[in-house]
């Protein structure tokens, strides 16, 4: 970890002068060799930062209101509204009342409206009262599901239309 912080404050140096020339010049010691070569592969570093922590909203928090976000959310309290999100994971002790969209929804709690996502996943402690549409699904047994089920290719493309069934044309 720290070569890499050396690498990075040592770099702009090396491309005032050849690297080569400035290799045999500090010839000396296994770090001038190390950094010759750590430039290429520090380049991927930022993709760990990418993928943040969830935020994660906890069993005695309750919200009235609409959540969005471009990131991971855990639910673990109280939602009256609807919630938007890259990935959604409804806890045990989470009651959701409105529409939830994400590309992965994974439900251990209840549910109340409808559920949108690429991938929905409803675990065995899952209570969904609402239409689910969806890419592909996974319904473990023990799970409670009151609703109906459709396969879109993209359910997110859905936007706030009220009615489940497409239009018929003519």
């Amino acid at each position: 970890m720290f070569s890499k912080t050396r690498v990075t404050e040592n770099r702009p140096q090396q491309t005032s002068s050849s690297s080569q020339a400035s290799a045999a010049a500090t010839d000396q010691g296994a770090a001038p060799a190390a950094s010759s070569t750590q430039p290429e592969r520090s380049e991927p570093a930022p993709s760990p930062a990418k993928r943040a922590v969830p935020s994660v909203l906890s069993s005695d928090l309750t919200v009235t209101g609409n959540i969005q976000t471009d990131g991971d959310i855990q639910i673990e309290g109280n939602v009256e509204g609807d919630i938007r999100a890259h990935q959604l994971v409804i806890g045990d002790s989470a009651t959701i009342k409105g529409e939830i969209v994400g590309d992965e929804v994974v439900v251990h709690g209840r549910v109340i409206g409808r559920v949108r996502g690429l991938k929905v996943r409803l675990t065995a402690t899952a209570r969904v009262e609402g239409d689910i549409i969806h890419k592909t699904i996974a319904i473990e047994s023990g799970a409670h599901f009151e609703g109906s089920v459709q396969r879109q290719e993209d359910p997110l493309a859905g936007g706030n239309t009220k009615k489940l069934a497409p239009p018929h044309a003519g």
